[in-house]
């Protein structure tokens, strides 16, 4: 399959934006200025403008002599830029690779999606009444290439679609500025008489090479087909998605979880001949109004699982809202990861955190809780309690080394101790009372002490002796004091934990 593109100008991008907020600017010459070496100069005209002789690249002073009731409004810096992007964005309703082509044009890589709205003559007319339906003046063009579908969209005639294999018919009749030239060049064109492609199409490259540069060459290498151009997405494509466009806008709950279900299988499918699993998926609703309705879900361990992924994703598909209906979706996994061969057992299932089902438990329970509420945790190499351990990435993380059992630690860590005002004899006994939080706790119990040292790395860092204690009440603390008593100063007392 030849590669098929559209391209798309807006002739007035910012003049349409202004009219479109002020309906009444729509009826009056109208530009739009942007300050150049101490002068104000034309970026943007309207059709009423142009007919009087006022077009881009004029100053603003000589347009109002030619036109006094001229309206000019002040450009706002990086609104162009803004707009093609916001209006690309949208355009990925009808390709999933959608770019920007200053100032005022948009590039969409249609191969493959004509077919989904019956042609590309349909495809074009639908793609068009929407963009003129937001108040913006369009033209397009389709072809196999970038620079022709340029070329016939800014100076072509009015048949926007180049029929595949036939580009270089399509340029012959156009002017060299078809092809995207710098001014320098188009000005020797002109000067020796060379007023259409079909004058120059036929010389020597060596010659057109050293007349006119590279860049001619270039041009007409990409126009033609015989050098690729890509342009770049303003979303990158992931390397796992799945587009589901409508023929008709889907409104209803049920459409929406039928839409998810074919989505779900079709990238599981591919997961499954990959050996992969996702890790995180993404569904998203294309509106009819240009709002995107999306909603997430992660798992603990890789999955292609279509209806465990379902159920994760059905507690959250009721927040959609489809307003005037949903026109495209799309289902994502940005994150995948392999997915090891389970061995096969002689006994109905297996245990601990190699059975599925546990996965499947943590992700329901992570998918109803939130995000960052669900944990593993695995020893780390560090000798402070604090840095000891870390949140492992998935359930089939393994630990580099073992926990250590030799001590009792507490099932709830600070993650930074807090200092404790302590009654305490010297040097190595444990304290008789300590306040913390204002309320004073008598000792009756006590266990250590247990002495971690600092890391070697971390130049003054004193160690650290810590006590097990149990209060009046029965409740039972970790505390530690930093270094030694000495002469001159008392180091400070610490509470790092709580036990159960």
């Amino acid at each position: 399959m030849s590669k098929r593109y559209l391209t798309i100008w807006f002739p007035h991008l910012l003049t349409d934006w202004f009219s479109r907020r002020q309906p009444a600017l729509h009826q009056v010459p109208l530009v739009v200025a942007a300050p150049d070496h101490g002068r104000l100069v034309i970026v943007s005209a309207n059709a009423l403008a142009q007919s009087q002789g006022i077009d881009t690249g004029l100053v603003v002073a000589d347009a109002r002599a030619i036109m006094p009731s001229l309206i000019v409004i002040n450009n706002e810096p990086g609104l162009g830029n803004r707009l093609l992007k916001n209006m690309a964005e949208w355009c990925i309703r009808y390709s999933p690779l959608a770019g920007t082509d200053p100032p005022e044009g948009i590039v969409l890589d249609i191969t493959g999606c004509a077919h989904l709205r019956g042609g590309e003559e349909k495809y074009l007319q639908h793609l068009t009444t929407r963009l003129s339906g937001f108040g913006y003046e369009v033209r397009t063009a389709i072809a196999d290439t970038i620079g022709a579908a340029w070329a016939v969209n800014h100076f072509g005639p009015a048949c926007p679609i180049i029929e595949s294999g036939t580009q270089r018919a399509a340029l012959l009749k156009l002017p060299p500025a078809a092809l995207r030239l710098e001014a320098e060049v188009l000005d020797r064109l002109q000067k020796l008489g060379l007023n259409q492609i079909q004058d120059i199409i036929a010389m020597p490259r060596s010659a057109l090479r050293r007349r006119f540069g590279q860049q001619l060459l270039q041009r007409f290498d990409q126009a033609l087909g015989d050098q690729e151009e890509v342009t770049e997405p303003v979303i990158p494509l992931e390397a796992y998605q799945e587009r589901l466009p409508c023929l008709e806008p889907i409104s209803t709950a049920g459409g929406i979880a039928v839409a998810l279900e074919r989505l779900l299988d079709t990238l599981c499918q591919r997961l499954a001949l990959e050996q992969k699993g996702l890790r995180t998926a993404i569904f998203k609703g294309y509106r009819l109004d240009g709002k995107i309705e999306q909603v997430s879900i992660g798992t603990n361990r890789g999955t292609h699982n279509t209806k465990h992924l379902f159920k994760l994703f059905e507690e959250k598909l009721p927040t959609i809202e489809p307003a005037l209906g949903i026109e495209l979706f799309t289902l994502d996994a940005p994150k995948v990861e392999e997915l090891s061969v389970l061995q096969a057992s002689l006994w109905q299932g297996v245990g601990g955190l190699e059975d599925n089902s546990i996965a499947e438990l943590l992700d329901r329970l992570q998918n109803r809780v939130g995000e960052g509420h669900v944990h593993r945790y695995l020893p780390d190499q560090h000798h402070w309690p604090e840095r000891s351990i870390k949140t492992a990435e998935s359930l089939t993380e393994t630990p580099s080394i073992a926990w250590n059992i030799h001590k009792p630690r507490p099932m709830q860590l600070l993650s930074k101790p807090e200092p404790i005002d302590v009654a305490a004899p010297v040097p190595d006994y444990p304290p008789m009372l300590f306040r913390f939080k204002g309320k004073l706790h008598t000792i009756k119990k006590s266990d250590g002490p247990e002495r971690i040292e600092a890391e070697w790395w971390l130049e003054g860092g004193q160690h650290r002796d810590y006590y097990s204690v149990e209060d009046e009440e029965g409740n039972r603390y970790w505390l530690f004091r930093s270094g030694h008593y000495t002469a001159d100063k008392t180091h400070q007392w610490f509470i790092h934990g709580y036990f159960s």
